[in-house]
């Protein structure tokens, strides 16, 4: 009886520590999170002189990598999410107004069409959608044509920011990658 008494509890200790080790293994590990993605999610906010928030951009950006990008990763005349994996979201915060088209505030996603001297820049209604595979021209709510410009220095990540403009309340939003990039010019509508 000593015996089995005595087995049983070394089987309770000995499993008892396995059990402090499996703890202690899941402790030390942490979670299992995923890598980063290649093409991590980036968010540029336009603000004006009360600080109000005007415009929020949320878009992923994917690397060069030695790629030729455009007209060939990229092709010409062929709509483009603008960046990687879901299509860029734009949201205006109040009317605006875009190269001459005034656009009511809300939530678009925000495609082009590259083109080697210009690209069409795409309001579209339609939103929450991966890439550009859903696209379609009947959701545009505004397209206007931008010029294409050379950058003195390669943009390895497909990069946005807001240039403001001088003495005005309007601004250009500035889309770039390899060595080409963009103006986008906006200002309050009214």
């Amino acid at each position: 009886m000593k015996k089995i008494l005595l087995t049983t509890l070394c089987l309770i200790g000995f499993l008892g520590f396995q059990d402090l080790n499996a703890q202690e293994t899941e402790n030390t590990n942490g979670p299992n999170f995923p890598k980063l993605d290649t093409s991590p999610m980036d968010m540029i906010i336009h603000r004006n002189q009360k600080d109000e928030v005007i415009m929020r951009v949320i878009y992923s950006r994917p690397q060069t990598r030695d790629r030729e990008i455009f007209g060939k990763l990229v092709p010409y005349g062929e709509v483009w999410r603008t960046g990687a994996n879901e299509a860029t979201e734009i949201t205006f915060y109040k009317d605006m107004e875009i190269g001459g088209e005034t656009v009511k505030a809300g939530t678009y996603t925000l495609y082009t069409i590259p083109d080697e001297k210009e690209w069409t820049v795409i309001l579209n209604q339609s939103t929450h959608t991966w890439g550009a595979y859903e696209y379609t021209d009947k959701q545009d709510y505004v397209r206007i044509k931008v010029p294409v410009r050379n950058s003195s220095q390669k943009i390895e990540n497909f990069s946005m920011a807001i240039e403001q403009k001088e003495g005005d309340a309007g601004a250009n939003l500035l889309m770039g990658w390899a060595d080409k990039y963009i103006k986008v010019p906006f200002s309050p509508a009214g």
